[in-house]
């Protein structure tokens, strides 16, 4: 091969680019609605300068039961079987189902605490076995179950978002023959 037939080749790819990319390029010029920006390129962000004291540190929001309680009302059960998944992988929720690493969660609100035949519930729960599971301190013991039991083996992380808390809490109300009044 002689160096005019690699000119030829040579041409012949770049005009074949040429021809893919100037059209586009003149397509998306047009749909812009602009032949050129005054401004090109992109816009970095300006760090802000920060007080002498350092940056302000906000409490984190108090959580409250009770507004996740009064939210459950008009709560979507069928969403809080989704988050409800996530728990499957350590408690059974049909009746009568044998308990895996944690308890059944079948009919859990109304019951008391740490006291189905499960027998690996931590000393915290034990000591709790006299309080009846509520909406309210189920709400609390699934968005920060370490928080509200401290010493529980439970090591889910919790859920922290008010609605779908309210969501879960509305799906596991439905794990019962008869579900528990929201009255």
């Amino acid at each position: 091969m002689d160096s005019f037939e690699l000119t030829k080749i040579a041409a012949a790819v770049l005009s074949a680019l040429l021809l893919i990319f100037f059209p586009k390029t003149l397509i998306e010029m047009g749909r812009s609605g602009h032949h050129g920006s005054a401004e090109s390129g992109y816009t970095l962000p300006v760090a802000t300068a920060t007080p002498a004291g350092g940056p302000k540190e906000t409490a984190p929001t108090a959580f409250d039961a009770t507004a996740v309680v009064a939210m459950i009302a008009m709560a979507k059960p069928e969403n809080g079987a989704g988050t409800f998944k996530k728990c499957l992988s350590c408690h059974s929720a049909e009746k009568g189902a044998a308990a895996k690493v944690g308890p059944n969660l079948w009919n859990v609100v109304g019951r008391n605490k740490g006291s189905t035949e499960f027998g690996g519930y931590s000393e915290a729960m034990k000591a709790k076995a006299s309080e009846q599971w509520t909406f309210a301190n189920l709400a609390s013991f699934l968005h920060n179950p370490k928080g509200y039991l401290p010493g529980t083996k439970m090591l889910f992380p919790g859920v922290p978002d008010a609605t779908d808390l309210a969501d879960l809490v509305a799906y596991i109300r439905t794990l019962s023959d008869s579900p528990a009044s929201l009255h």
